[in-house]
């Protein structure tokens, strides 16, 4: 397994699934997306494993608004401009991903 936790520093489901993953002794690489954000290769394959860049949209965010009404390739284009829309964790495994606390999911992946 080659886990990927995309997360925010202050945000507790990011932390959730950090424990997850130490409690089970899962080796895991642990990414700040407000400094380092997803490339675009990244989102592309993140978008087509969670079917939608919908899903990977953090309605509660500040900066929501300036991404609501966009088409659907400029939403991709503010994400890699803006990560604090991202909603988090995003946690990859190779081509898997989730959005959110999912143990159900990664419980799968072992």
């Amino acid at each position: 397994m080659n886990i990927q936790i995309f997360g925010k520093s202050k945000c507790f489901d990011t932390k959730k699934a950090e424990r997850y993953f130490k409690e089970r002794g899962i080796k895991f690489q642990s990414v700040n997306i407000l400094e380092k954000g997803l490339s675009k290769r990244e989102l592309e394959s993140v978008i087509s494993a969670v079917g939608g860049l919908d899903k990977l949209l953090d309605e509660k965010s500040k900066d929501y608004f300036e991404i609501k009404y966009l088409l659907e390739n400029a939403k991709a284009e503010k994400l890699i401009e803006k990560p604090s829309i991202y909603k988090t964790p995003i946690v990859r495994n190779g081509k898997q991903a989730t959005v959110g606390y999912c143990p159900d999911v990664w419980k799968n992946w072992e």
